[in-house]
């Protein structure tokens, strides 16, 4: 926009007042030059408000461009140099910049490169000028012969122009006010679950390395027990233990503010397997068992625990289960298996450290829990 003059005397009182003020301020103390700034901002401050008011129809609140045109009024006075020229034309080259500078900065709901910025205002003014030259909508290529550029640069301004503003998803559309953000998609519930599966994803760190495998191939690489099992050597019912271990201890886990400890089977290759060793010692014998009884480790476990039977001292034997966290049928089988053959060789058994998972099976099958 080509800045214009106030006509005839409007400027020159201007100037006049502004050159009058350089040459106070020049003599005047630092409290002198401070009331004389104030008062000459008030004076000029109805000019810098006709300025602003060229800018009405453009969408933005006429306040707004109002404090934008004032702003640019008080670095005129600040800036100004009696010896450069008129203070009218410094001011109004100055307060117009502030104005323009204000709708490509602040006036853009997105980020819109500059030059698409410039052009998009010079489209919009060339298109409200030759609307009201011609009593009809300009066409593009009308534009732009009008502005001296192609009419792709037109048609990129013109799409441009629709980053200027942008519409609020609260936005209630149709006769039901139904809101615009309910339109545009559904509710992403992979979203809504993010905190939960990086909380889970944190607890299952803490689980053994062997139980974090299974769950990676069951939930994430959609692989049966039967193939995970396969593929580590061992038992299905092994693996449907630990997933059932694990995915109980994360479910109590995620209830509570400190994660319990892990109490479900060691899970790495030495210490899953079936561990049977007697210890001997002046009082007597210790039969610790670690593992699991199962249908793959019954027959290891009773030709280990009737060997010990056979060698056990006249004290009898003491039966350590702590280590012992899961059996099943079989499991159950092996252990009254070596009651009777301890109670046919007359030796004494006591067992110490029976878990809750293995007095329960063997509750269920009959078998006398009680440490005798």
């Amino acid at each position: 926009m080509t800045a214009t003059h106030p006509p005839g005397n409007a400027r020159e009182d201007l100037d006049q007042i502004a050159v009058a003020y350089a040459e106070r301020w020049a003599v005047a103390g630092p409290s002198g030059r401070a009331a004389l700034r104030d008062k000459v901002i008030t004076v000029l401050l109805p000019f810098a408000d006709r300025l602003a008011r060229r800018y009405r129809l453009r969408g933005e609140p006429l306040d707004d461009l109002q404090q934008v045109a004032r702003m640019g009024l008080v670095k005129s006075i600040d800036r100004y140099d009696p010896g450069r020229g008129s203070f009218t034309a410094f001011a109004v080259i100055t307060i117009n910049g502030e104005i323009k500078r204000h709708f490509r900065d602040r006036t853009w709901s997105l980020h819109v490169a500059r030059r698409l910025q410039d052009l998009t205002l010079e489209v919009k003014a060339a298109t409200e000028a030759l609307g009201h030259a011609m009593a009809r909508d300009p066409t593009t290529a009308e534009i732009a012969v009008h502005l001296g550029m192609t009419e792709d640069d037109v048609c990129r301004a013109q799409c441009g122009a629709a980053d200027h503003t942008a519409l609020s998803l609260a936005l209630p559309v149709g006769d039901d006010e139904q809101e615009l953000g309910d339109m545009l998609g559904m509710r992403d519930a992979s979203i809504e679950s993010m905190a939960d599966r990086m909380t889970v994803a944190g607890l299952v760190r803490r689980l053994p390395a062997r139980v974090q495998r299974m769950i990676s191939l069951r939930f994430y690489g959609n692989l049966t027990q039967a193939e995970i099992a396969e593929r580590l050597g061992i038992s299905q019912m092994h693996v449907s233990r630990l997933l059932g271990q694990a995915l109980s201890w994360l479910r109590a886990a995620m209830l509570s503010d400190v994660p319990p400890p892990w109490t479900g089977v060691v899970a790495d290759d030495d210490h899953s397997k079936l561990w049977i060793r007697v210890r001997r010692t002046v009082a007597g014998a210790t039969v610790l068992v670690s593992g699991e009884i199962d249908r793959d480790t019954a027959e290891q476990a009773r030709l280990r625990l009737h060997e010990a039977i056979a060698h056990a001292p006249p004290s009898g034997l003491v039966v350590d289960l702590t280590r012992l966290p899961l059996v099943d049928a079989a499991g159950a089988a092996v252990l009254r298996d070596m009651a009777v053959a301890a109670a046919l060789a007359s030796v004494p058994i006591a067992i110490t450290g029976m878990q809750p998972q293995v007095r329960h099976v063997l509750t269920v099958l009959g078998l006398d829990c009680g440490d005798a």
